[in-house]
């Protein structure tokens, strides 16, 4: 009899035993992942696909052990951060994470990397991770686990938060700004991304001057280490398809969609858009609040005045008005209308010969600019202007801006400004 209890209780062991190690192991991908498109960011040995953010290799106190991601905790509000080596556009992010007592961390998305962005929150959105329930000090309801961080706040019915140490599980989905944040199995956010809502909180709270924050529609993903020892694993994402649209950029009423930088003067008036120099003489934008990187563009413009203006395309804001990018000239005949104008940079890269013809002055005319990766066209009344490849300009993303030239004197007319997304 007592062999028999022997044997059963082995027997017992020996299926428990199998069954635990014939369970999925971590940092790998199922049948069912692959076959939907799921790839990992952790191979659970290395951290290859990793490196600093703004860098080229990996400095950053993290490391790989024991079939994980680790933050030392060495980390700081300026430096700690770690990207991934590819970028990402639409997708749905899923790992697991734990941390340590009254820690704090992040992961964040579509961040911008340039020498002038020093910290990548400037640019990219937070899914917080922190220890509430051992915080040294009080937090606000958006620097919360799963807070969307300084805009959106969970759902605190749906939140359900471990103790530090212990394994949570969370979620990002970025479907062509749907968002939403899952923890530990419930959706605990959603949101759309750049609506009136959206640029309201951006605008109010934390993010008001840092004009690029979240504008962006593609970036790396970042780890960050904020002081406190955190512990990741099971890093996967699949990516999603982006959809097209057809944007009409100006309503003919009002400048809703559009942000002024700098003093000079722009209104509506008689359903047209005006830009004309102010007392101060400078240089002056209206740029989209949104980014725009692949697209066909048409605009039409009259120079009433001296024309000296400009269409800036893939270009971004520095405090407090000046824009980054590439701008399709606007000017008087034989100053390149139609031509590429890098700014802050390497100055021309396509001037137009003298004599464009078909620049009509004190009327109507026609410009069509198409970007799409690093390729951009432009057009002048039906006549190709220009057609450039630059490596540059296909690493780039950002808004679009219309500019005023400094110097005085200037008003142009805007209307039938139309784009279809690429």
């Amino acid at each position: 009899m007592k062999s028999k209890i022997i044997l059963l209780f082995t027997t017992v062991m020996m299926v428990l035993t199998t069954a635990c190690n014939s369970g999925a192991k971590h940092n790998t991908l199922t049948q069912q992942e692959i076959a939907e498109g799921w790839e990992l960011l952790f191979d659970g040995e290395t951290l290859n696909g990793w490196r600093d953010y703004n860098g080229e290799e990996l400095t950053a106190p993290w490391f790989a052990e024991d079939g994980m991601i680790q933050a030392k905790g060495e980390g700081a509000d300026e430096h700690g951060y770690i990207v991934t080596e590819k970028i990402y556009e639409n997708f749905e992010l899923k790992w697991e994470w734990r941390i340590a007592d009254g820690g704090n961390s992040g992961v964040l998305y579509h961040v911008v990397e340039n020498p002038k962005f020093a910290v990548p929150y400037v640019t990219g959105p937070e899914y917080q991770l922190i220890d509430e329930l051992n915080f040294p000090e009080p937090l606000e309801d958006w620097q919360k686990t799963g807070a969307d961080y300084a805009m959106y706040t969970t759902d605190p019915e749906k939140t359900i938060i471990k103790p530090a140490g212990e394994w949570n599980t969370s979620k990002i989905v970025f479907d062509n700004g749907h968002v939403e944040h899952w923890l530990n199995g419930e959706k605990v956010i959603e949101f759309e991304a750049w609506t009136d809502d959206w640029f309201e909180r951006k605008n109010s709270g934390k993010w008001e001057d840092a004009p690029e924050y979240g504008l962006a529609r593609k970036g790396v993903l970042c780890l960050q280490d904020h002081g406190s020892a955190a512990w990741f694993r099971n890093v996967k994402v699949k990516e999603l398809p982006r959809k097209t649209q057809e944007v009409n950029l100006f309503n003919g009423e009002d400048l809703h969609g559009w942000e002024v930088y700098g003093t000079e003067k722009w209104y509506v008036q008689d359903g047209l858009l005006v830009c004309e120099s102010g007392p101060d003489k400078e240089y002056g934008y209206l740029a989209t609040r949104e980014y725009y990187d692949d697209f066909d563009l048409t605009v039409e413009f009259k120079q009433e005045a001296d024309g000296n203006s400009g269409v800036f395309i893939r270009s971004f804001i520095e405090p407090v008005a000046i824009v980054n990018g590439w701008q399709v000239e606007v000017a008087p005949k034989n100053m390149h209308t139609g031509g590429i104008y890098e700014s802050y940079g390497r100055g021309w890269l396509a001037q137009i010969p003298e004599g464009e013809d078909n620049l009509i002055e004190g009327d109507w005319n026609t410009m069509r600019i198409r970007v799409e990766g690093d390729n951009i066209q432009t057009w002048l009344n039906g006549k190709e202007m220009v057609n450039l490849t630059d490596e540059k300009i296909g690493q780039a993303q950002g808004r679009i801006a219309l500019q005023i030239h400094d110097g005085g004197g200037i008003k142009v007319l805007w209307r039938s400004l139309k784009l279809q997304t690429l």
